[in-house]
């Protein structure tokens, strides 16, 4: 699998092959790009490395800030001013930019640090990323959990340098800017210096060795040497102040001399950055190598963790690089939490739940687990120190700034992992405070008044007293777990009876349409509020586009007509965003299973591709390159819920590693998909050798492993038009 991860995917706008059919009824409202980066990368880890252009959002790319249609371009071509680290992966407008500490190679005076350089000869994998300067310099990174290593190749020159900027940060397009509050720089010996900068409010200090042992090290301010200055301090910088400052090894050059620069960090100050570049990196000099290996190594087992067979090598390069972009957030960062003295595990860019959890915090659960324990106990420490879950948690101090997006949605996460069983979180703990964080912002007007505005928030919320019921029942407190599920059913005061669909209101980056098809609790219920199925299946096929004409998506910087002209059309977003990414799947509870293959298939082979434009909007944190792991696999969880809903798969075999066990799909009948090909549908199923007649699993039943048969055909069957999948409470 790891070979054919392909990186650069998602790093440019969309460049796809003209949807057809039910795909090309779909609406995309949001960024027609991916906003991925090639960067290093290491599985869930803290540290990320890559080039750095400043374009908007990673710091890597062409691109400025876009947050509706196609971006527009600010680079002609791929360039770079050096490179940083600390990058988001698939985010849009967060207000947090990272690219922290960028190291510049060159062969030109100090004077001209900042200037680009056309990136040449690109290349990447799963934990290492490479590039020629148009200088001539060659640059390879990799990263370990809680470091980084630059080796960079020079020509023969008599003046070259590497430059380390720790005045740097976040964007350079307007107001992309990350200011550090303060800041501390020293030479501790020949190759080695430490220092820390406070940005946003967090601590974020280095370890840095250089081998370049035979050229001077010294101090910068304002890209002036200060020869023989071993230490730069300043208490507080203002923005109208700054000026850049930091480190830098000059000397000449030999054709071909290889320099090495490793860096450690920490939240915990330089004494933790050294442990922690010794505990990745070891002593001595030339650790690219070992790093580099060690790194592919780690990605090697975690992008085993999924195989597929398929003959084509286009869609094994899709599907790898979907499971790799699924894989690199949130940053667990154990013993470095930076606001409070308790060890154990910490975790940033979480960017953001409302994006995660429906798909990707699924996916980490199922194939790493004790991850997603170290993920969960992360969370409920926040919570304690901070006083609620966070919907956001970035690297900054006060950082939860996502409130708008969704309610209660940690308490989906930490209730899957309670109905599954797993060890190692204390769940009384986490009761109490999954009940507390139920009345945070909208959740006292949801207690008093039985709804909250924006109205998806009490789905959200009436969903989190159900998924908070679970907890309470685990823990054997029945009197909260009967208080709880009678909240739960305030999600109905949400629905206007008249039309089946949600209430009047706000609705983040979507419309009414793109809410009301969730999966909530009572799915039966649910559908009874649309006129049974009949109504609800009408409704789905209007929001989904059967029968409905091409439409014409936004182009460069769309005017507020035109986007609110295609929200009025009450229709599916096609992957271009999260908030109906489950929709499709809402068929399985009407009793047409059908309609989602048809839906899935489409979704599956025309909104994802191969190229840097391969992905259909933001990937957000591997969200909807989670989805598509999932959608490919004939899979869906239902998150909070310890159900995974059954679809035709879109490959002949796959094999997912769940804990120590095996759970394989096979299917018979099963022909090669086409882009613009036909579904393939569900004739019957066997689960472990046994019938099965239902179109969804259990969490159990997936994770002790074993064999899932579907047989498919080319026309719908009988198969889940009579068994629904569960609908609580049981009516």
């Amino acid at each position: 699998m790891i070979a054919r991860v392909d990186p650069f995917i998602g790093t440019e706008a969309v460049d796809l092959p003209p949807q057809t059919g039910l795909a090309a009824t779909w609406w995309w409202p949001k960024p027609q790009v991916g906003n991925t980066h090639p960067g290093a990368t290491f599985p869930l880890g803290m540290v990320s490395a890559c080039a750095y252009s400043g374009a908007y959002p990673t710091g890597y790319g062409r691109y400025d800030l876009a947050t509706e249609g196609v971006p527009p371009m600010i680079h002609k071509s791929g360039v770079a001013s050096g490179f940083t680290h600390f990058q988001q992966s698939g985010t849009g407008a967060i207000r947090k930019y990272y690219n922290y500490f960028r190291v510049t190679p060159m062969l030109e005076p100090l004077d001209v640090l900042g200037r680009t350089w056309e990136l040449l000869e690109e290349s990447a994998e799963p934990g290492y990323y490479a590039a020629t300067l148009d200088s001539g310099i060659r640059a390879e990174l990799t990263v370990g959990p809680k470091s980084a290593v630059h080796r960079y190749t020079f020509p023969k020159n008599q003046n070259a340098r590497i430059v380390i900027d720790f005045s740097l940060g976040g964007l350079s397009i307007p107001h992309g800017e990350t200011i550090p509050l303060r800041a501390k720089l020293e030479q501790v010996a020949p190759g080695i210096a430490q220092g820390e900068i406070v940005v946003e409010g967090a601590p974020l200090a280095v370890y840095i060795e250089c081998d370049a042992h035979t050229w001077r090290q010294m101090l910068w301010y304002d890209r002036r040497l200060m020869p023989g200055g071993t230490r730069l301090a300043f208490d507080h910088i203002r923005p109208t102040t700054l000026r850049p400052f930091g480190l830098m090894w000059a000397g000449p050059s030999e054709p071909g001399q290889s320099i090495e620069v490793r860096i450690g960090f920490s939240l915990r100050g330089v004494e933790q950055a050294r442990a922690n570049l010794r505990a990745d990196e070891g002593t001595g000099p030339a650790r690219f190598p070992h790093r580099r290996d060690r790194t592919k190594k780690a990605w090697r087992k975690h992008l085993k963790a999924i195989t597929v067979d398929t003959p084509s090598t286009e869609r094994q390069t899709v599907f790898s690089t979907a499971l790799y972009h699924s894989l690199i957030k949130p940053c667990l960062a154990p013993e470095e939490s930076p606001f409070w003295p308790t060890e154990g595990p910490f975790v940033f860019d979480l960017c953001t739940m409302w994006d995660i959890y429906r798909t990707q915090l699924p996916l980490i659960t199922t194939l790493f687990p004790e991850r997603a324990v170290e993920l969960a106990n992360a969370l409920l420490t926040i919570c304690e120190e901070e006083g609620n879950f966070p919907i956001g948690y970035r690297m900054a101090r006060g950082s939860d700034r996502f409130s708008r997006q969704g309610s209660a949605l940690a308490q989906t996460f930490l209730a899957d992992l309670c109905q599954l069983g797993l060890p190692g979180i204390d769940w009384e703990w986490a009761l109490v405070h999954m009940h507390a964080d139920l009345r945070r912002t909208y959740g006292e007007d949801f207690l008093l008044r039985g709804h909250a505005h924006p109205i998806s928030h009490t789905l959200d919320l009436a969903y989190g007293y159900w998924c908070t019921a679970k907890v309470a029942a685990r823990v054997g407190d029945r009197a909260l777990a009967e208080e709880f599920t009678s909240l739960a059913s305030r999600w109905v005061n949400a629905f206007d009876a008249e039309t089946g669909l949600l209430r009047d209101s706000t609705f983040y980056e979507g419309s009414r349409y793109n809410y009301s098809f969730r999966l909530v609790h009572d799915m039966r219920r649910r559908i009874e509020l649309s006129g049974g199925d009949e109504g609800f299946v009408a409704a789905l096929d209007a929001f989904f586009g059967f029968g409905a004409e091409p439409v014409r998506q936004p182009g460069v910087a769309p005017g507020l007509e035109e986007l609110a002209a295609g929200y009025a059309l009450g229709r599916f977003e096609g992957l271009n965003n999260e908030p109906d990414m489950e929709a499709p799947w809402a068929y399985h509870y009407a009793g047409r299973p059908d309609r989602t293959a048809e839906i899935v298939h489409a979704a599956v082979h025309q909104q994802f591709g191969t190229g840097r434009g391969g992905l259909p909007g933001n990937d957000d944190s591997g969200g909807i390159s989670s989805w598509y792991v999932w959608a490919s696999l004939g899979l869906f969880p239902v998150a909070g819920q310890n159900l995974f809903l059954v679809n035709a798969p879109a490959f002949a075999e796959s094999e997912l590693r769940v804990g120590g066990d095996a759970f394989r799909i096979e299917t018979s009948g099963f022909v090669e998909p086409r882009r613009d090909g036909p579904a393939q549908y569900v004739q019957s199923a066997e689960l472990n050798g046994d019938p099965l007649e239902r179109t969804w699993l259990r969490g159990d039943e997936l994770h002790r492993g074993g064999s899932l048969l579907l047989r498919l055909g080319p026309e719908p069957s009988e198969w889940g038009r009579m068994s629904r999948p569960p609908s609580s409470p049981e009516r």
